[in-house]
């Protein structure tokens, strides 16, 4: 992995993971049965690996070489 590849992922799950903080104090689920979004912590954590993969499309992977003979 290079640097570029951390930094970028780190980002993403730094970003989502706030926004999925924020979602769930702004919206999050008043009846307590809701997997994701009736308790901080997992609000948090699904945020921060859905913003990790988000972020990690938007890498190249590295061109092969193509060799003849």
């Amino acid at each position: 992995m290079t640097k570029k590849v951390i930094i970028l992922t780190t980002i993403g799950v730094v970003i989502d993971a706030i926004a999925g903080y924020i979602y769930y104090t702004e919206i999050g689920c008043l009846s307590g049965t809701c997997a994701i979004t009736s308790k901080p912590l997992t609000s948090t954590l699904y945020g921060g690996f859905m913003g990790g993969l988000l972020f990690s499309l938007f890498i190249k992977s590295p061109k092969k070489k193509i060799t003849s003979g």
